[in-house]
């Protein structure tokens, strides 16, 4: 049974820092894309960032900079340090495998509250 488990979020100010943390089971998580999405109340999903199985990154633009996807295969683990937040990075961030937009699976979530 795949499962892929988020922890990390919570309340921040802004420009203060977060660090997402995503735990895998059930899938040989060396060989898998591995990523980051997120949805705020009453809007669509967003691609946040992913990461190869040989650990090459993209980000969208409206996080790159700020927030550093990476991953440990050994501990089946991909995390996300997200710096400089802003009150629109508040949203409910998702850990993926597979690839974007035609994720595998998902993770239940961790809610990201950013105040200004």
């Amino acid at each position: 049974q795949v499962q892929l488990v988020e922890s990390g979020g919570g309340l921040v100010q802004s420009g203060g820092s977060l660090r997402l943390s995503c735990q895998a089971s059930g899938i040989i998580f060396r060989i898998n894309m591995m990523g980051w999405y997120r949805q705020a109340p009453g809007k669509e999903r967003e691609f946040v960032a992913r990461i190869s199985s040989s650990g090459s990154t993209n980000y969208a633009d409206s996080v790159k900079g700020r927030f550093t996807i990476s991953r440990d295969n050994a501990k089946s683990m991909v995390y996300l340090q997200m710096n400089s937040l802003k009150p629109e990075d508040t949203a409910v961030y998702y850990c993926w495998s597979g690839d974007y937009p035609r994720i595998t699976y998902r993770g239940k979530g961790t809610l990201v509250t950013v105040s200004s």
